[in-house]
């Protein structure tokens, strides 16, 4: 895959400098919705590397928390009190420190039966955020940011090789499978591509040969699914540290 063709990417010195760039940009996407339709709206991720860029947001005295609409890209089928809750970690590490945590948030039900909880989640969707006619991507609803990561086997969200999901484009919001079988929840390529931006994270050298595959290799999204992140009229922006993508400069 030609690297031209996957956004911007910023090289962060170290873990905190990546935590630190990538809360500036979320807080400078959220006063520009905010600017033009008067509310945000962010699909937010799990996993590690987050985790300090929500402490950094809830520290913020910048944002207007009051017209965040926070919902998730995935979530793993477990109660919302699990440690390996997506909730959980965003509640812990942003909603519970706010003095006034935002009005809308929606989280996916982990506990439920996966297909129903999938099904809801995608009609609160098509309740909640407008489609954007001028976009060109028809009914589907348009966040304002979507926030994702990837695995060591180049997954994003929970969509992972050679899943069902990744062929999946009538349903915006599939039941799913990690490789060890847990089941999960996760948005569809459809309803990823459809947003203003998409901001990937990427940190570790442990990531560093999957990274180097997913942006100088060849077109291969169902071997590595973050290739399959390429939003039809929005912006993708990749945030590495040092680590992830040692012998490359800022693009």
């Amino acid at each position: 895959m030609d690297i031209a063709q996957t956004g911007q990417i910023q090289v962060a010195p170290t873990p905190s400098a990546l935590a630190e760039i990538a809360s500036q940009l979320i807080l400078a996407a959220a006063a520009t919705s905010i600017e033009e339709h008067h509310f945000f709206r962010v699909a937010l991720s799990g996993g590690s590397t987050p985790r300090a860029i929500y402490r950094l947001l809830a520290e913020s005295h910048a944002a207007d928390f009051h017209r965040w609409q926070i919902f998730w890209s995935d979530e793993r089928c477990v109660p919302p009190n699990s440690p390996s809750s997506n909730y959980q970690m965003v509640k812990e590490t942003l909603l519970d420190v706010l003095p006034e945590p935002p009005p809308l948030v929606f989280r996916m039900v982990g506990e439920g039966d996966p297909c129903a909880s999938a099904q809801a989640y995608e009609n609160t969707l098509r309740e909640l955020i407008p489609p954007d006619p001028a976009a060109g991507t028809g009914e589907l609803p348009r966040f304002d940011l979507i926030l994702l990561g990837m695995g060591t086997d180049g997954h994003t969200a929970s969509l992972f090789p050679h899943a069902p999901a990744l062929t999946q484009r009538a349903q915006w919001v599939v039941a799913t499978a990690a490789p060890n079988g847990q089941s999960r929840l996760t948005l569809t390529y459809p309803l990823i591509n459809a947003a203003r931006r998409v901001l990937i994270l990427v940190s570790g050298a442990e990531k560093a040969s999957m990274l180097q595959q997913v942006l100088a290799g060849p077109h291969q999204p169902d071997h590595y699914p973050v290739q399959g992140v390429q939003p039809v009229q929005g912006s993708l922006t990749w945030l590495v540290d040092h680590a992830a993508w040692p012998e490359k400069r800022d693009i």
